[in-house]
């Protein structure tokens, strides 16, 4: 096998030199007044709604659009007030009709800006009476000349003016918004419960105050959270139920799972005293220091001591730390030769039940207090499912730790209620930033137990899938009573814990590189990942063995790239493929992963920042020929926003692109400039520099069709032009990572 290659170098970075050109509808669109006028109307009502209600300082209203759509299609002009329509944005979701999602978005904006946006709709559609017959098509409103006979300083109402270019925007703006209104929580929660409010830069005690509300300090998650019993929940959703972004029920069990406590006794097995090992946080329900391997667990319980204990409430804990610990003693047929871990144990929870509130506030504090920890295994999940339209707060929460820390988060994919019906996910198994696990079988089917992703529509989860032990091939752990047969994605996580713990400690590979490998050796070369695929196994099986995640074929070149983005392209046009007779006799694929930074307030549109990788030959053009065919930044390579992110992955953290191994694959001619590029272009979607300076970590593979060795071209090319490259060789990084935790005596 050959070794996986680390390239250092610089990559170079430009600002976007693309500037907006002039307003323009998509093809095949029509704005009529009939429509401006219904869409006064909506304004009307909702004007006349908030000058009657004086609970907050601006007013909250919804745009529901015609489709999905991207930043860019946004309304600039309707709803403007003294912060662009972009700035005032405070939540978005999806409403789904005939199986097609349409975006509606909810703006915090002033009463006087509806009473504007009302006067710039009726400008609008006195131009198209007077020029234009009531209507504009696509045609006619490209056409910049059927404009210029229009004296646009006729159309001012009190001093406002009213340029060409307002114009232009309402009319494009018009073009997908479908109509504005009052939007309502639908989520049926009776409760005690985690609310989620829009945030109206209002204090929330007094806000809730005023609608009679008791809260303290001690119920606030954030700024924008609060935890609500039932009687307060019903009288918020009985007098201001507007103010409410999303809620979700703060009590869980437990997700199910099978445990069979077994004939043997843990008392016949004995274990070495821990030494330099790595170490791997767990939070979990509380941990039996009576069992043979408590010696390489530092468990610490933050459950009431005055709560009286059961035997269950040790069961959950134990089980998943021992996997961590000693899983390939318990289990010989799934030794993935990385030897034992220790453990940091965090009791945060009991079998009977869990508070979502109680788990998030002990997890930051847990992470803060332990920053020479960089993996934790979290395999408490919820039986309920996760919400179409909203992250849950224990995601979120994971997410931003994740983003503002050097941490990783290897989660478990829960287990349906019922393994005849279909269910999906629950919190927190919707966390972006983490790693994801389902569970398979023996045959690397799904098993019966495991939950469905995706999330918010098309993000992918779960990433990964493990074994978790099934009926008649039961997964053995150890017990507080002994040992026990289990199955459940719970026991498919630590597996994955183990393998990120040792890519990070011990070969010393970054948290973006560590998970991009684990994700990447899933996939393989196999033909598609689609959604469906995707919502069961995530992108693929990871291998047992750790050799096949950090070497590759004696056909492959396979290497590691990371890097910062500064600015909007981050690039490096120096990669040199070898060729042969002027070809490229290989296919290609690449995996992306990065940490951005998420907004729970913004719903369906979550993750801040959206990085956009190409990579490939480098055409005569000097551009990049991708190979994923991907034309989302090319001039005339429009995309539609919902076709962006099914094809592209568009604004999710993980991206994949690929080419097929196929009998007839043939080698690809060279153009003018023989390497090839790697393009990562950062996009923001709330103007706030949260992509700045963001971290990213890329796996590339080349396949060779004829099955030759030509790393060793590789390297030297790769040293001539200047690449830094190194071996990522496991017998030197274990010797490095030793000697690194010697004691060294002074004389």
């Amino acid at each position: 096998m050959n070794d996986i290659l680390q390239l250092k170098g610089n990559f170079e970075q430009r600002e976007n030199s693309n500037r907006p050109g002039p307003a323009t509808l998509l093809a095949h669109q029509c704005v009529k007044v009939d429509h401006l006028q219904s869409l006064i109307s909506d304004l009307n009502q909702l004007q006349i709604f908030w000058e009657n209600n004086n609970l907050l300082r601006k007013t909250l209203i919804s745009v529901y659009y015609t489709r999905v759509v991207p930043k860019s299609n946004r309304i600039s002009r309707l709803l403007k007030s003294e912060v662009i329509p972009n700035e005032s944005i405070v939540g978005a979701k999806f409403k789904s009709t005939n199986k097609q999602h349409k975006h509606v978005i909810t703006h915090y904006v002033p009463v006087s800006s509806i009473k504007t946006t009302i006067q710039d709709l009726k400008k609008a559609i006195r131009i198209l009476n007077e020029f234009f017959n009531g209507k504009i098509d696509t045609d006619t409103f490209n056409d910049k000349t059927n404009l210029t006979k229009i004296d646009f300083s006729k159309y001012t109402y009190d001093d406002q003016t009213f340029p060409k270019t307002a114009f232009e925007k309402v009319i494009v703006d018009a073009s997908f918004v479908e109509s504005f209104g009052l939007n309502e929580p639908t989520d049926n929660v009776e409760n005690q419960s985690l609310v989620t409010f829009y945030d109206t830069q209002t204090n929330l005690l007094e806000l809730l105050k005023k609608l009679g509300i008791a809260a303290t300090p001690n119920q606030k998650l954030n700024s924008t959270t609060v935890l609500l019993d039932e009687i307060n929940l019903k009288i918020l959703y009985e007098k201001a139920p507007y103010l409410v972004s999303m809620a979700t029920e703060d009590l869980s069990k437990l997700d199910p799972y099978y445990f069979e406590e077994s004939l043997n006794n843990q008392s016949v097995l004995t274990i070495d005293e821990p030494k330099n090992e790595p170490t791997i946080g767990v939070i979990d329900t509380q941990f039996d220091k009576n069992v043979y391997f408590s010696k390489w667990v530092k468990s610490t319980s933050l459950i009431d001591p005055n709560i009286p204990m059961e035997t269950s409430d040790y069961t959950h804990g134990t089980n998943v730390v021992s996997l961590i610990v000693d899983g390939p003693t318990l289990n010989p047929a799934l030794d993935d030769g990385l030897g034992r871990f220790k453990v940091r144990h965090y009791g945060v929870a009991l079998a009977r039940g869990f508070s979502s509130f109680s788990i998030i506030k002990a997890i930051q504090q847990i992470v803060l207090e332990n920053p020479s920890i960089h993996v934790w295994n979290l395999s408490l999940g919820s039986d309920k499912e996760i919400n179409d339209n909203f992250i849950s707060a224990e995601a979120s929460e994971l997410d931003n730790i994740q983003f503002e820390n050097d941490v990783i988060f290897i989660i478990a994919g829960t287990n349906k209620v019922n393994s005849l019906s279909s269910q999906r996910i629950g919190a927190p198994a919707d966390s972006l930033n983490s790693i994801v696990v389902n569970s398979v079988d023996s045959q690397n089917q799904p098993a019966k137990y495991t939950r469905k992703g995706i999330v918010l529509s098309f993000f992918a989860k779960p990433d990964v899938s493990y074994y978790g032990g099934t009926p008649g091939d039961y997964m053995n752990v150890v017990d507080p009573l002994g040992m026990g047969k289990v199955t459940g994605t719970s026991f498919a996580a630590p597996w994955i814990a183990r393998k990120v713990a040792y890519l990070i400690e011990v070969l010393g590979l970054s948290k973006e590189l560590a998970k991009a490998l684990i994700i990447d050796s899933a996939i393989g070369w196999k033909e598609g990942v689609d959604n469906a695929s995707i919502a069961l196994k995530g992108y693929g099986v990871v291998p047992q063995k750790i050799d096949d995640i950090v070497k590759s074929d004696e056909d492959e070149i396979k290497f590691l790239v990371s890097g910062v983005s500064e600015k909007y392209d981050t690039y490096n046009y120096n990669f040199p493929v070898p060729l042969v007779d002027d070809k490229y006799p290989y296919v290609a694929k690449a995996t992306l992963v990065y940490f951005p930074k998420t907004s729970r307030n913004q719903g369906v549109d979550y993750t801040n920042t959206e990085l956009d990788i190409k990579f490939g030959r480098i055409n005569n053009d000097n551009k990049i020929k991708d190979i994923n065919g991907n034309n989302q930044t090319d001039n005339n390579g429009f995309v539609h926003e919902y076709d962006a992110r099914n094809l592209f992955r568009k604004w999710d953290n993980v991206k994949h692109i690929g080419e097929t191994l196929k009998p007839r694959t043939r080698a690809r001619l060279s153009y003018n400039n023989p390497n090839w590029g790697m393009s990562i272009k950062t996009k923001e979607r709330l103007n706030h520099n949260d992509g700045e300076n963001i971290r990213f970590g890329v796996v590339i593979t080349l396949k060779e069709i004829t099955g030759k060795n030509r790393i060793e071209d590789f390297i030297q090319q790769a040293s001539f032009r200047g690449w830094l490259v190194t071996h990522l060789s496991v017998e030197n990084q274990v010797e490095v990572y030793n000697q690194a935790d010697e004691t060294i005596n002074f004389d």
